[in-house]
């Protein structure tokens, strides 16, 4: 296998258009379309469909797509490494989400400085979604993948969450037996038009549109909101099991979810942030709570 045709392959499954990849890549876009052919041959079968809207993946080619980004991953590592700026040391700003960033980043983040300590750790623990392309953040977590653009993007690790409620909540109703029963239970949502991300799940799924009575932009908030008996609240179990709730229909509801991590592939080459990028991952695929 040709690591030049999987580099083609990568690009064009981030834009979406041939014309964008070559602009990118600094060859004509007929190179484009000939490495990606040249390796959908040498792998047996299509990686790539092309429609109106641009190129996207087919079922083999998200399956490759995750293992090229582990290949690109460790190569851009070891390109950094030799470069004048091997040394790790600087400024990383990484965005995510509340719940990572107050439950799990420090943690990591703690196990890496300590590795290097000459880097210096800023983190955007916001209740919502955080713009690469804005450039808020060198590498973002978050629940929704990039689709598009000129980024590195890995998955993490996959996440459950749960319905919870306090114990004063469920003894002043009817305990929820089976997930029929939720239709006339109180739930806790995100305000609508300020959700974290598309991925959220949502209590519309489990109760009527009158029964959410409370909304907040902070999931941290609508754990308080639940702890103060406001209704049931959708939680990852990570961040809802030190807390005094009760889980509701514990087998019966289970919701998993994906954290991802991104950074623009223009920094790969900078020794810092391929390297916080690439421990992140790895601690999280080791030490992700379930």
């Amino acid at each position: 296998m040709n690591w030049d045709d999987l580099r083609f392959f990568l690009d064009l499954a981030r834009t979406g258009k041939l014309t964008a990849s070559a602009r990118r890549l600094g060859v004509e876009h007929t190179t484009v379309a000939r490495k990606v052919r040249a390796l959908e041959t040498t792998l047996g079968g299509q990686l790539l469909v092309r429609s109106q809207a641009g190129y996207t993946l087919t079922e083999r080619g998200r399956r490759i797509l995750e293992s090229a980004e582990d290949m690109e991953l460790a190569y851009s590592h070891i390109t950094a490494s030799v470069n004048e700026d091997a040394d790790v040391a600087g400024l990383v700003r990484i965005g995510c989400n509340e719940a990572y960033g107050t439950q799990i980043l420090p943690g990591h983040v703690a196990r890496i400085m300590a590795l290097y300590p000459d880097l210096q750790i800023e983190v955007l623990a916001l209740p919502r979604a955080i713009q690469l392309q804005r450039n808020e953040a060198d590498i973002v977590i978050s629940i929704d993948r990039p689709e598009r653009g000129p980024y590195i993007a890995s998955k993490l690790q996959d996440y459950e969450l749960g319905l919870y409620a306090s114990s004063n909540y469920l003894g002043a109703r009817t305990t929820p037996q089976d997930p029929e029963d939720l239709q006339e239970h109180d739930f806790i949502d995100y305000v609508s038009e300020m959700v974290l991300a598309k991925n959220v799940p949502k209590p519309a799924d489990y109760t009527a549109p009158g029964n959410i009575r409370y909304r907040s932009t902070s999931i941290l908030g609508q754990m308080k909101a639940a702890e103060a008996d406001l209704g049931i609240a959708i939680l990852p179990t990570f961040l809802a099991r030190e807390s005094p709730l009760t889980r509701v229909l514990p087998e019966q509801v289970v919701l998993t979810k994906s954290y991802w991590i991104t950074m623009h592939a223009s920094l790969r080459k900078v020794s810092r942030f391929i390297t916080v990028f690439s421990h992140l991952r790895e601690l999280a695929r080791v030490e992700m709570p379930a």
